[in-house]
Protein backbone atom coordinates (compact mmCIF):
# COMPACT_ATOMS: atom_id res chain seq x y z
CA UNK A 1 0.00 0.00 0.00
CA UNK A 2 1.22 3.52 -0.84
CA UNK A 3 0.92 6.37 1.13
CA UNK A 4 -0.42 9.54 -0.01
CA UNK A 5 2.12 12.70 0.65
CA UNK A 6 -0.48 14.78 1.15
CA UNK A 7 -3.07 14.12 3.98
CA UNK A 8 -6.30 16.18 4.40
CA UNK A 9 -7.26 18.02 7.77
CA UNK A 10 -9.99 15.55 8.40
CA UNK A 11 -7.25 12.36 7.41
CA UNK A 12 -4.80 13.85 9.80
CA UNK A 13 -7.52 13.87 12.67
CA UNK A 14 -8.51 10.19 11.95
CA UNK A 15 -5.14 8.99 12.18
CA UNK A 16 -4.49 10.96 15.46
CA UNK A 17 -7.32 9.51 17.17
CA UNK A 18 -7.10 6.15 15.25
CA UNK A 19 -3.40 6.17 16.97
CA UNK A 20 -4.47 7.00 20.39
CA UNK A 21 -7.63 4.46 20.15
CA UNK A 22 -5.01 2.02 19.16
CA UNK A 23 -2.45 2.97 21.91
CA UNK A 24 -4.87 2.57 24.71
CA UNK A 25 -6.94 -0.32 23.55
CA UNK A 26 -6.70 -3.78 22.15
CA UNK A 27 -8.34 -2.58 18.97
CA UNK A 28 -7.14 -3.58 15.26
CA UNK A 29 -6.25 -0.77 13.85
CA UNK A 30 -9.04 -1.27 11.09
CA UNK A 31 -11.39 -1.56 14.81
CA UNK A 32 -9.82 1.59 15.98
CA UNK A 33 -9.93 3.60 12.32
CA UNK A 34 -13.58 2.87 11.65
CA UNK A 35 -14.28 4.25 15.63
CA UNK A 36 -12.52 7.12 15.06
CA UNK A 37 -14.23 8.51 11.88
CA UNK A 38 -17.68 7.75 14.34
CA UNK A 39 -15.68 9.81 17.10
CA UNK A 40 -15.30 12.75 14.62
CA UNK A 41 -18.15 12.79 13.37
CA UNK A 42 -19.72 13.17 16.91
CA UNK A 43 -17.17 15.83 18.05
CA UNK A 44 -17.65 17.47 14.68
CA UNK A 45 -21.97 17.99 15.91
CA UNK A 46 -21.30 19.77 18.69
CA UNK A 47 -21.60 23.20 18.51
CA UNK A 48 -18.54 25.49 18.10
CA UNK A 49 -19.29 27.23 20.90
CA UNK A 50 -19.81 24.62 23.17
CA UNK A 51 -16.19 22.59 22.55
Amino acid sequence: MTTPTHLSLYERRVELVQEALSAHSDLSRTDARGLAVHVLHALDRIPERVR
